[in-house]
């Protein structure tokens, strides 16, 4: 089994498109979308859930107003004005809450509760473009690192199951927790890029992450016929390095028109972005073949 992990230094590249248009090229994958602070797979995809849990991550403090005698310990001790206070009790805000157990230590009446804290849902859901593995974080909740490895380990067991050999992953744009997360183990990352002086920067930044951790890689400049010097430039940078390039893809307003469709790249619409996505998917499936045997 291969996990396949789609990256970008920065969101806009065109990494989710992408990793959808490899997709439907592909028939032996399970899809993974380890976007899971902004997800948006599933918006191509419009999936068929058939599983679904709660992810609880780590805790947070919750008042008992039964035992609660209105000392204001609680909120004297918070360094995040956390506990606030209405109609004559007092309540801990979760948004603002960072979960540091000061409060629950300095109770006099032990009326503070340490709860497991729901942060999210993950899901197993069928597609059009086969099995997908995927998720959603609440708004302001932390852990998206713990989420991507679980989303992994799922995934990984699906595949397992299914008879699968291939984990097709949307990862997350930056070098952050999450992409940590996504890359520790994954056999291949293919990393997006545009050819701008910003998208040169955060590739770089993804490639020395990539090298930390002992990722193979390869990269793929999108629009490039806006800037063919810089994507010059960025392709001898990625040599250099002893890195694969995979291809390029032009600009095309074939790309917004399948969107407003509700379809991936090719999808039932043959034409030449599609053959240079077919060619781009047929070198990773090659260098992911290489680096897995």
């Amino acid at each position: 089994m291969r996990e396949i992990t789609v990256i970008s230094g920065k969101g806009g590249t065109g990494k989710t498109s992408l990793t959808a248009a490899f997709a439907a090229l592909s028939h032996d994958h399970v899809l993974c979308d380890l976007d899971v602070d902004a997800p948006d797979l599933h918006l191509l995809l419009a999936p068929e859930i058939e599983h679904e849990e709660e992810f609880v991550a780590g805790h947070e403090a919750v008042i008992d107003p039964d035992k609660c005698t209105l000392c204001g310990t609680c909120a004297e001790v918070c360094q995040f004005e956390a506990v606030r206070q209405e109609n004559e009790k007092f309540f801990i805000d979760p948004l603002t809450c960072e979960g540091c157990f000061v409060c629950v230590r300095s109770c006099p009446t032990e009326a503070i509760d340490w709860v497991d804290k729901t942060c999210g849902r993950w899901y197993i859901s069928r597609t059009r473009l086969g099995p997908m593995v995927h998720a959603r974080l609440y708004p302001g909740q932390e852990n998206s690192g713990l989420l991507v490895t679980l989303l992994r380990r799922k995934a990984r067991e699906l595949a397992e199951a299914k008879g699968l050999s291939t984990i097709l992953c949307d990862g997350t744009p930056g070098i952050g927790c999450p992409v940590i997360s996504s890359l520790s183990g994954t056999d291949l990352v293919v990393a997006i890029t545009e050819p701008t002086p910003s998208g040169r920067s955060d590739l770089e930044r993804v490639l020395d992450l990539c090298r930390h951790f002992d990722v193979p890689a390869g990269v793929i400049t999108n629009k490039f016929d806006l800037n063919p010097e810089v994507t010059a430039e960025i392709e001898a940078y990625v040599r250099r390095r002893g890195l694969r390039v995979v291809g390029r893809l032009p600009f095309d307003p074939e790309v917004v028109t399948s969107l407003v469709e509700g379809r991936v790249i090719g999808e039932g619409k043959p034409g030449p972005l599609a053959d240079r996505v077919a060619g781009l998917w047929a070198e990773v499936t090659a260098i992911g073949s290489e680096n897995h045997s």
